[in-house]
């Protein structure tokens, strides 16, 4: 007897199958294009039984995912260390449901990259393990050591004396909230990358720390320092001079958000030859608009035309160039708090980083959000809606959907958000949308319909079947089709889907070998 076949959506993949047919498949018939992406996909599905959690230890294809499952019994653990495989041990230690004793067993492990992975999840670790890796050997797991806030503050201070220098920095950088004895050393570290991390504009936490006020003259004399202590300094009539005059214009860009700037300086500071200077200037609260506007056309004219230096050019050159070049799309950028404090002002400023700053502000009242939800720049929209979701109407909402599109790096990020929701009507409207990206919103409605979710599986666009795929609607036999995808991810998808039947999981194990 033939068996029963059913019609495929035009645009379905097909993967070793005659064209337009579908069999309901049996677990052995699961013929996976991509079978690493099934097997991985196995790997992190929650309804995986134990016994299959185990068989997956022999994988090789997938780093030793299975290692980070959250539901390992002591059991399944004491295995996995037992193997002594890299991956898989390199995956137990980042896992952050592993018990104390057994981070303790392997903060001795010979690899120093478990060691360092168990250092990246210290935020839970018990103490003993970290007094066992603080004089770790291996500089790669201090440095881990030194950047991470789960590391006590009686050890991390520890690494302060470390004979290596990069650590110190690595220290200087991320924790800048060290007690001042810490900073006061880091500060006047023999080693000038130490002491330009412990002085920066730049730190991987926040508050930014302030200068000792007496180590402030060192500081400022020292090349090294200046350019993060700058922000910090009493600014007289010599100071002032030194500062304007710097080579750096690192230093002069930092003197030019000094917020107490003399007008004069100002104005100077405003047409100097190097553009991250005005960019800063331009961003100031007290900068006359006239100058504003000037510092606006100036950027836009000279970044663009600005010749590449020669061969024979120093390297300072050539970053300044690069900087100079980075300008106009700086202008746009800039993060001005000022702004944010005071949004209402600002909401028809004619510069894009003016309206996006004022759309990072909760207190705008609703006129206003709804003229920066309507802005005519894609980023200022998208930054409203992220900052006031709730303001947000389904009408507006998916106005902003269905103009996103992903032009530069400042709106990348929302093509992967779930910022704006959408009532179970519209998600299925968005079903048979033209728009691929609206139809692989469908699936978050919970209650998709059966036939809605069929018909996602069978899109021609890869994000839409991976969208559905883990669906609990989704049916069986669309289900199976999706573990024969062309498209990897999508293949993967479903595998983890926890609706996928045991005896399938089975079958795919097997035909994986394991």
């Amino acid at each position: 007897m033939e068996p029963t076949r059913m019609p495929i959506a035009p645009g379905t993949p097909q993967l070793g199958r005659l064209p337009g047919t579908l069999d309901f498949m049996d677990a052995d018939d699961l013929t996976p294009v991509h079978l690493d992406g099934v097997v991985n996909g196995l790997a992190a599905n929650p309804a995986l039984p134990a016994s299959m959690v185990r068989r997956l230890f022999a994988w090789q294809g997938d780093r030793g995912r299975v290692a980070g499952r959250p539901d390992l019994t002591e059991d399944l653990i004491a295995e996995i260390i037992a193997i002594d495989d890299h991956w898989l041990l390199h995956s137990l230690a980042l896992n952050d449901r592993l018990p104390d004793r057994f981070r303790i067993l392997l903060a001795g492990h010979r690899d120093k990259s478990v060691r360092s992975a168990l250092v990246i999840r210290s935020a839970t670790a018990p103490r003993e393990m970290l007094e066992r890796l603080i004089d770790d050997p291996d500089p790669q797991v201090r440095t881990y050591l030194a950047n991470s806030r789960g590391t006590p503050p009686d050890l991390r201070a520890r690494l302060v004396s470390d004979s290596d220098p990069a650590i110190r920095a690595a220290l200087a950088t991320h924790w800048p909230q060290a007690p001042e004895a810490v900073r006061r050393i880091l500060l006047t570290d023999p080693e000038p990358k130490v002491r330009a991390a412990a002085c920066s504009t730049y730190f991987a936490d926040w508050p930014h720390p302030i200068p000792p006020s007496d180590l402030l003259p060192a500081l400022l004399a020292d090349p090294a320092t200046r350019v993060g202590a700058v922000m910090h300094a009493a600014l007289g009539a010599d100071t002032l001079r030194q500062l304007a005059e710097d080579p750096n214009s690192k230093v002069r860009a930092e003197l030019a958000g000094h917020p107490d700037l003399p007008r004069s300086v100002l104005e100077a500071l405003a047409v100097d030859p190097a553009l991250n200077v005005r960019v800063n200037i331009f961003g100031r609260p007290d900068t006359p608009e006239d100058v504003r506007a000037q510092i606006c056309a100036s950027v836009h004219e000279l970044s663009r035309s600005m010749a590449r230096p020669g061969p024979d050019a120093d390297a300072e050159a050539v970053r300044q160039w690069h900087r100079d070049g980075m300008a106009e799309e700086d202008l746009r950028r800039l993060d001005l708090p000022w702004v944010t404090a005071d949004p209402l002002p600002h909401i028809d400023s004619p510069y894009v980083s003016f309206r996006v700053s004022a759309a990072g502000s909760e207190t705008l009242p609703v006129h206003a959000v709804a003229q920066l939800l309507d802005d005519e720049e894609e980023t200022v929209r998208l930054t409203m809606a992220s900052t006031s979701p709730h303001l947000v109407d389904p009408e507006t909402a998916e106005r902003i959907e269905r103009a996103y599109r992903w032009r530069d790096k400042h709106t990348f990020w929302w093509d992967k958000a779930e910022v704006l929701s959408f009532p179970a009507e519209t998600l299925r409207r968005f079903a048979t949308d033209a728009q691929p990206r609206l139809r692989s919103f469908a699936p978050r409605d919970p209650d998709l319909p059966p036939g809605l979710a069929e018909k996602l599986a069978s899109d021609p666009e890869p994000r839409v079947r991976h969208a559905v795929a883990p669906h609990r609607n989704l049916p069986l036999p669309s289900l199976l089709r999706l573990l024969t995808d062309s498209t990897a991810d999508v293949a993967e998808a479903a595998a983890a889907s926890p609706f996928l039947p045991v005896k399938h999981m089975e079958g795919l194990l097997t035909r994986a070998g394991l």
